[in-house]
């Protein structure tokens, strides 16, 4: 007898860079907690259905010493939940569009009712379920379990059904979740509202192996449109922006802002056309690959308004950096520029040979990072530094700077991170140039000599 094959190929998602992170880890529970858009469902279902089709993980489907090169292992009875029907639509429609080609030669059923594929014949089975409680999740098994909104679902899924449904095939587990913000709470099934933010801490505390935790960003997501995620996030107050966006779950996060005295009811304001009269200045990063420009505009009444940001995705060459600073402040007077550290003064003499001058900052040496936050903060809580509403990539930056934590987690005069806060560092340098606040009367409000 002649036995005819046919070869399908299968074909997911390119996971982007956090998502083949957690892919490729080996721990048996792992732990997502990123933004809004991130990617975390598409993640999820690029794993389930490779771990449905018993791709192995190491080599990803091309043979390594783990599986013996033969590229594959013991397929997994896969069972996805989240608590709301929403949730499930959406990993129901990646894994539906990866597995239809195998569905379509019928070694394996899709049941489109109760929403599972299976290998005919077999305990091999990938399915999505909604379920919030235990309850609800009872009624199936599996050796790979998948809990998205783990934040919203009730403990008791994965205490009273999950847990003990892996425990005789030793099998695998991953939580997903967003921060639960004011916006969303309301929503939980869970006793604890904090109960994932619990198991996140657990599981980066744990030093077996058997735990993993994993923190992104919306920003992360390389296929999600900047400009789109922008707009969303302007009218979200700053507790939905770090919780939702930015993924930040600690509620003392809030407190360690840097620039948490930045008031952006009053001074977050939508675009206007700057007078010709008022005097611009710009402050700037240097970098090949992450060169950075923030530019300002100072009223007669010496409010600050931060009116244009230059961050280029790709880093450009000097030359090409001051092209686009033309075009910025093109028609407008610009009266001082600064920018770099003391040890910088190559890359400033750089910029002067391309017809753009930029000084030291006025504040610098030993410890002149936190002096040069501080006079941005003195503004700041005088309201005088107002920045427009469609800067996204200034305004997430003071919305996640931070302070770092020492070992005992008090604050230290030290921004966590400090070197990818690049338009920070130019507000700081911009800062420089004007007066500092003083404690009691009037502002100074004028700007230092540039000496030019």
């Amino acid at each position: 007898m002649v036995t005819a094959s046919k070869e399908v190929t299968i074909t997911t998602r390119d996971p982007h860079t956090e998502q083949n992170r957690f892919k490729r880890s080996k721990a048996k529970r792992k732990i997502i907690r990123a933004g809004r858009r991130g990617g975390k469902t598409v993640g999820a279902s690029i794993c389930d259905v490779e771990a449905f089709l018993g791709v192995c993980p190491d080599c990803e489907g091309f043979g390594c010493p783990e599986c013996h090169n033969t590229g594959k292992v013991e397929p997994k009875r896969v069972l996805y939940t989240a608590p709301t029907g929403e949730q499930t639509d959406a990993y129901w429609y990646e894994v539906t569009r990866a597995l239809r080609p195998l569905v379509e030669t019928g070694i394996y059923k899709q049941n489109e009712t109760e929403r599972y594929i299976e290998k005919v014949g077999t305990q091999n089975r990938l399915k999505a379920k909604t379920a919030w409680n235990a309850n609800t999740l009872r009624g199936d098994y599996a050796d790979r379990l998948t809990f998205d909104e783990w934040q919203l679902t009730a403990e008791d899924a994965w205490d009273d059904v999950g847990a003990p449904m892996l425990l005789d095939n030793n099998g695998d587990a991953i939580f997903i979740y967003t921060p639960p913000s004011l916006k969303t709470s309301g929503m939980s099934r869970a006793r604890d509202p904090r109960h994932a933010t619990k198991m996140f801490k657990m599981a980066q505390a744990d030093t077996t192996g058997r735990w993993e935790a994993f923190h992104f960003t919306s920003f992360d997501n390389p296929h999600l449109n900047r400009e789109a995620l922008s707009e969303i996030t302007l009218d979200m107050s700053r507790d939905s922006y770090l919780k939702e966006i930015m993924a930040e779950d600690d509620e003392s996060q809030v407190n360690l802002l840097v620039y948490g005295c930045f008031n952006e009811a009053i001074c977050k304001v939508e675009r206007f056309n700057i007078p010709k009269e008022w005097m611009m200045y710009s402050g700037h990063d240097f970098g090949s690959a992450n060169p950075a420009a923030l530019f300002a505009a100072q009223n007669p009444a010496g409010d600050i308004f931060l009116c244009n940001e230059y961050a280029p995705v790709v880093g450009k060459s000097s030359f090409q950096n001051v092209e686009a600073f033309r075009l910025i402040v093109e028609g407008y007077t610009v009266l001082a520029r600064v920018g770099g550290s003391h040890q910088e003064d190559a890359s400033r003499s750089e910029y002067t040979l391309q017809g753009w001058p930029i000084a030291e900052p006025f504040i610098t040496g030993a410890g002149s990072v936190k002096a040069q936050i501080d006079r941005v903060k003195g503004k700041m809580e005088k309201n005088k530094v107002y920045i427009f509403s469609d800067l996204y990539q200034t305004l997430m930056q003071i919305n996640t700077c931070m302070w770092k934590l020492d070992d005992m987690g008090k604050p230290t005069n030290e921004v966590k991170d400090e070197k990818k806060f690049h338009l920070l560092a130019c507000l700081r340098y911009l800062c420089t140039l004007f007066n500092p606040e003083t404690v009691r009367g009037a502002s100074k409000g004028g700007m230092v000599s540039a000496g030019w």
